[in-house]
C-alpha cells in the first residue's frame, strides 16, 4: 500500500516526482511533478509500471482533477545526445517542476540521484512503489510519453512507435536496421547497432 508523504512530514508541500523513458532507442524523456491535497486518497493508484495502459489513461484524469498542482515536461532527443540521459532527465524533472502554479517545499524524487535538481529535494527508491505523490507522477509522465509516441508514430509509421514506445523491441531493432534511425531516434543510445 502507499504511503501518503503528509503522514511523515507536516507542515511542509511536497511534490513528488518522476520520469518515464529513460530506457528506449527513440523519443524524449518525460518528467511529471505532482503535489496533491493531503488528504487525498485516489483508488488504484500506484506505480506506473505496475499497471495496464488503459488503467494509466484512466488514473491520468482522476490525478490531474484531484491535484493541487502538476507539471509534465521533456528532454528532446538532442538533449539527450549532448547532455546523456541521466543530464536530460533532471532537465526534464527540473522543467516539471518549474511548471508548478503552487509552491512547494521538498520535491520528492523517485530514484538515488538528485544531483542535477536545483530545488530541495529527497530522493526515494523504488518510490512510485511507495508513495502517492511520486507513483501520481510516474503516471502523468507514462502516460504522456506514450501518447507522444503513439502520435510521433503518424509520422514514422515504418518504426511502429504505437506498439513498442520506442523501447528496444526485437522488432524495432529490425526496423532500425531495415529503415535506418529516424530523427527522433537518440543516436548516443544506437552506437552498438550493427
Amino acid at each position: 500500500m502507499l504511503l501518503n508523504i503528509y503522514d511523515e512530514l507536516d507542515g511542509v508541500t511536497v511534490c513528488g516526482v518522476d520520469e518515464a523513458g529513460r530506457g528506449p532507442l527513440a523519443g524524449p524523456v518525460y518528467a511529471a511533478a505532482v503535489i496533491l491535497p493531503k488528504e487525498c486518497r485516489i483508488d488504484g493508484l500506484n506505480d506506473s509500471k505496475k499497471l495496464s495502459g488503459k488503467k494509466r489513461e484512466l488514473l491520468y484524469d482522476i490525478i490531474c482533477e484531484s491535484a493541487l498542482a502538476y507539471g509534465v515536461a521533456f528532454a528532446t532527443v538532442d538533449e539527450i545526445d549532448s547532455h546523456n540521459i541521466l543530464g536530460a532527465t533532471y532537465l526534464a524533472m527540473q522543467r516539471a517542476m518549474d511548471a508548478l502554479a503552487v509552491p512547494f517545499d521538498l520535491a520528492l524524487i523517485d530514484g538515488n540521484k538528485c544531483s542535477g535538481i536545483h530545488r530541495p529535494c529527497r530522493t526515494v527508491v523504488g518510490g512510485d512503489g511507495k508513495y502517492t505523490c511520486i507513483a501520481a507522477a510516474s503516471i502523468l509522465a507514462k502516460v504522456t510519453r506514450d501518447r507522444y509516441m503513439t502520435h510521433i508514430s503518424e509520422q514514422y509509421p515504418q518504426y511502429h512507435f504505437n506498439i513498442h514506445k520506442g523501447y528496444g523491441t526485437k522488432k524495432h531493432y529490425e526496423y532500425i536496421r531495415e529503415y535506418g534511425p529516424s530523427p527522433i531516434h537518440r543516436k548516443s543510445f544506437l552506437k552498438k547497432l550493427h
